[in-house]
């Protein structure tokens, strides 16, 4: 309805112009242009409150925080006329009601966004005017951004559009800007000022016209060719296809021109300039390795909000450099801190932000595999029944069914406050498989057989001299070993014996240990710590049941005194 409203104004004012003999130009046309309802671009709507909040802006910037409080100065059409003509642009700015609207909202009912921006700008203007002059485009065109997102690097249009130059993410990957859950250059004010000047210089090169150019930037140049084959033919002027824009893209222009209006006359309508309160000199280091912001505020001391606001590309702080390198703008004097302590900082926390490259799946349930299984233990734990507790309530507590709780504490379905209950639970643990043992030939050597051989005859001495002098095999060890039972002196048998019984044990006894109970202990714990059965702990401290207190000593019999010796046992 809005275009067939502008067209049927623009066929009465052409068909009022050939009545009189007076064909309008395509100026006079541009400058009476009406178009009532203006579609304004979203960055008018931006929370000017939040964009105070912004780290730069509260640090950096000094900005009259009162600008609302000051009367509004509304300049008549000729002095607007004068200002946009005055301004040294190659780009056309004329000046018509539409642009009047727009500079009007920007310097009547958005005065503090027009604050805020100017803060912003003493920040971002140099990058945008770097990457711009880098191919040869109009400097004016640094002010795009103004309209496209307020300059606020984190902008989401949306329709998705992303970014200080409001990139979809086809156009975006089209120029090579890298978009992925961790990265998104879009929202990087260098890389993305590169890309859009790139992406201007194709534009143009397609339209030959600024205002052309800068229609399409927001519609796309398939909405704007279209536009020109419905106009007719010849006419490739912003202004004569104007009524067959989207109607986004008819406000475009206008805004375009506005936002030049006021980053240069704002000082003629009682705004005030935007002051730094220090410079900011930064610089960019090249990251190689995975890092995070976190990292670096805390080995370094540099705020978060510094950090995100330098860098807002890295989408959740961390920057992967173990992919590839990537670029990491810091405070310029804090580029040297950061390369003195890169390794103190990789390594700070490093086990909360670092990856795992291998995982190795765990063996659920009582499984095993081939290095280990999983077993389950009893461990008793003992609940006292609170104010209003369920016997339902304390078997989710712990995970158990209430049929083993009754069977435990041999009790109905009911439960009193106070009472004290047996919770049998059972957890898996891993044992790892022992490594197998080879069977190894142990030689005989001479002084084992001088040991064994103190009361033998003289003549089985010298039966097995030739063998203390090698290392015999298993077989020859046996033959020996009989030869010498065989020829022992039984007058010497006594004697033999006597001595051994007196000799001194070449081990020392294993001593009893004392175990002191701590929290979360049981017997079984305490059992396998010491590789002993739950049962000889009990023998061993005359426990009846299996209830321990924390500080508690428990005496740990060593491993021999737990289970009969074998030598003891063996048949004489």
């Amino acid at each position: 309805m809005k275009s067939r409203t502008i067209l049927v104004s623009l066929i009465l004012m052409l068909g009022t112009a050939v009545a009189t003999a007076r064909p309008l130009s395509i100026l006079q046309i541009r400058d009476s242009l009406h178009d009532v309802p203006v579609v304004y671009p979203e960055s008018f709507e931006t929370d000017v409150h939040k964009m105070q909040q912004n780290w730069y802006l509260q640090n950096y910037a000094d900005i009259d925080r009162e600008a609302d409080s000051r009367a509004s100065v509304t300049p008549t059409d000729e002095e607007l006329i004068e200002r946009l003509r005055a301004m040294p642009t190659v780009i056309e700015m004329p000046f018509n009601s539409v642009v009047r609207n727009n500079i009007l909202m920007y310097t009547n009912r958005r005065k503090q966004l027009v604050e805020n921006m100017l803060g912003m700008s003493l920040y971002y203007m140099p990058i945008f005017e770097q990457a711009l002059d880098r191919y040869g485009l109009p400097l004016e065109l640094k002010y795009l951004p103004v309209i496209e997102s307020a300059l606020n690097p984190e902008a989401v249009s949306r329709a998705g559009a992303t970014g200080l130059w409001q990139f979809m993410l086809p156009t975006a990957t089209g120029e090579g800007l890298e978009v992925s859950s961790l990265v998104d250059q879009r929202r990087d004010p260098y890389t993305s000022s590169d890309a859009a000047a790139r992406y201007l210089k194709k534009l143009y090169d397609i339209f030959g016209d600024w205002s052309l150019v800068i229609a399409s930037y927001n519609c796309g140049p398939g909405n704007v060719n279209k536009a020109i084959r419905r106009a007719g033919e010849g006419k490739k002027d912003f202004w004569q296809i104007y009524p067959y824009l989207p109607a986004e893209t008819r406000g475009y222009v206008p805004a375009f021109i506005a936002a030049n209006y006021v980053m240069n006359y704002y000082d003629k309508h009682n705004i005030s300039p935007a002051l730094a309160k220090k410079p900011i000199v930064t610089d960019t280091v090249h990251i190689t390795r995975r890092v995070h912001f976190e990292q670096i505020r805390d080995v370094l001391g540099i705020p978060l909000e510094e950090l995100q606001t330098l860098n807002p590309q890295y989408r959740t702080g961390l920057i992967p450099g173990d992919i590839r390198p990537y670029a990491l703008v810091l405070p310029s004097l804090q580029v040297y801190a950061y390369l003195a302590h890169e390794d103190s900082i990789v390594n700070h926390n490093a086990s909360r932000y670092g990856r795992r490259d291998v995982v190795e799946p765990a063996v659920t349930g009582s499984g095993s595999d081939s290095r280990g299984e999983y077993v389950e233990e009893l461990v008793v734990r003992y609940h006292t029944v609170k104010k209003g507790q369920t016997l339902a309530s304390i078997a989710r507590q712990y995970g158990v069914t209430q049929a083993s709780i009754r069977k435990a504490n041999k009790i109905g379905k009911k439960v009193r406050r106070g009472q004290k209950l047996r919770i049998n639970t059972y957890q898996k643990r891993y044992l790892p498989k022992p490594a197998p043992v080879e069977n190894v030939e142990i030689p005989l050597q001479a002084d084992t057989l001088q040991a064994d051989t103190v009361a033998v005859a003289p003549s089985a001495v010298a039966d097995t001299a030739t063998v203390s002098t090698a290392a015999p095999t298993t077989a020859q060890n046996t033959r020996v070993m009989q030869a010498l039972a065989g020829s022992q002196d039984v007058r010497n048998r006594p004697a033999a014996d006597e001595k051994k019984k007196t000799a001194p044990a070449t081990q020392s006894k294993p001593q009893t240990q004392v175990h002191k109970v701590r929290k979360g202990e049981n017997l079984s714990k305490i059992a396998s710590r010491y590789g002993v059965s739950v049962d000889v702990i009990r023998r061993a401290n005359n426990l009846t049941d299996d209830r321990l207190q924390i500080g508690q000593k428990l005496k740990i019999p060593a491993k021999s005194d737990a289970r009969p010796s074998k030598r003891r046992n063996r048949k004489k």
